[in-house]
């Protein structure tokens, strides 16, 4: 019970991440809830579903496809329409919502209601220390990890990853320092879109494609950082390995739908306790 409780929350903590991790990219750097967030995720779903079978592509290479086709989608967005709304985050919360109504509702025209089955690019799973361990599961996990890695790498050790840390901190200081805001927010904006396209194009030989995936991402990624703070990335990890260990946990014990209750508590008091979150600022 033990060891396949850790492989549950590892698995689903590394997922967790990776959605969060794009969302709470583009709040901190550009002060904006994207509430389309997880339709970006629907994108990466998606466009493995028509790589597979209407192109006729390997999984391998649907997969970094979703999230240019994620990320592309990105940069028209934040061109188009959440450059208007800088700075006013009710104003961008609205566009946001918009847009994900938006996206969901062509998805549905196009290919339905139902869910699409993707070709699993592995299959099977092994048992290690009495755990099962589903080897395409293990690859979403591991594929996530590395996202997290090359993001974090990105933002700390090249003059991309300064100009948005930057921006992030102050926009006024970062202009008289020689950065452009205006530059930095569609860069911040395609790579966290990407990085829902990877998530959902990571999910979709799991759980399929279907219109609605995108509502349970965009739950728990707006879990996640709001738990871990605002803005704050070290928090968003932090809180996306909390909130797979309490579900993990509670799944296994009771249910799904009593884990969910039990996420949205655990947000209750978290934010009672330090309304800023676990590592944000106040």
């Amino acid at each position: 019970m033990l060891q396949q409780f850790l492989v549950v929350a590892g698995l689903s903590s590394a997922t967790y991440m990776l959605v969060a991790l794009g969302f709470t990219l583009i709040f901190g750097i550009m002060r904006m809830v994207n509430f389309a967030h997880g339709e970006f995720l629907l994108i990466g779903a998606y466009t493995v579903f028509v790589a597979q079978y209407t192109l006729g592509l390997d999984y391998m290479i649907a997969l970094p496809l979703a999230a240019l086709v994620a990320g592309g989608f990105g940069v028209v967005a934040e061109r188009l329409l959440f450059r208007r709304f800088a700075g006013d985050e009710t104003g961008g919360m609205i566009v946001a919502l918009a847009l994900a109504i938006t996206i969901k509702g062509a998805v549905t025209i196009v290919w339905g209601v139902d869910s699409q089955p993707i070709e699993r690019p592995f299959s099977g799973s092994f048992q290690i220390w009495g755990a099962f361990i589903p080897k395409d599961q293990l690859f979403a996990a591991i594929t996530a990890l590395m996202l997290v890695g090359v993001v974090y790498w990105l933002l700390n050790h090249t003059r991309l990853g300064l100009a948005m840390r930057a921006v992030a901190q102050s926009p006024e200081v970062a202009r008289l320092q020689g950065i452009t805001p205006w530059k930095t927010y569609p860069v911040a904006f395609a790579i966290g879109c990407a990085l829902a396209g990877f998530a959902g194009a990571l999910a979709a030989p799991i759980y399929g494609a279907e219109p609605n995936m995108g509502d349970a991402a965009l739950m728990k990624a707006f879990i996640v950082v709001v738990l871990g703070g605002l803005g704050s990335i070290p928090g968003a990890l932090l809180a996306a390995c909390l909130l797979a260990t309490i579900e993990a946990g509670i799944s296994i014990t009771f249910n799904s739908t009593i884990a969910a209750l039990v996420s949205f508590l655990a947000v209750i008091v978290v934010l009672l306790v330090r309304p800023a979150g676990i590592l944000g600022r106040s």
